[in-house]
């Protein structure tokens, strides 16, 4: 996915900041806070901010792999806005990617699991 341009945009968008951090994590669970930052188009700092916030939550796994975090989002962890009741970040998520990209997520997320049981 290409840089975030800021001059291409109305001054807002429809998703949250928190929302695009998790694409990019569901997307690609070892991509670096630097390219997360230029596909949102916000700080490293922030984008490490959000992260935090989303492990904190349970919304997102984080594992060291040697130089590098290895992140793996939790599916069925509750949307937190009550105009979202019942809804989980995998109901979020099969709407904002494709077919292919939630078929790679719940594999990553199978096998995070196995390790983790294994």
């Amino acid at each position: 996915m290409p840089p975030y341009d800021k001059d291409a945009t109305v001054g807002w968008t429809f998703l949250s900041n928190y929302a695009h951090v998790l694409v990019c994590l569901a997307r690609d669970p070892d991509i670096t806070l630097r390219e997360m930052a230029e596909q949102v188009g916000v700080t490293e700092r922030a984008v490490h901010r959000i992260v935090c916030e989303l492990s904190d939550v349970g919304v997102v796994a984080k594992e060291r792999e040697g130089r590098r975090n290895h992140y793996t989002v939790c599916l069925d962890e509750p949307l937190r806005h009550p105009l979202e009741e019942g809804k989980t970040v995998g109901d979020l998520l099969s709407g904002l990617l494709t077919r292919s990209e939630m078929s790679k997520l719940h594999a990553n997320v199978r096998a995070a699991r196995k390790a983790s049981n294994g």
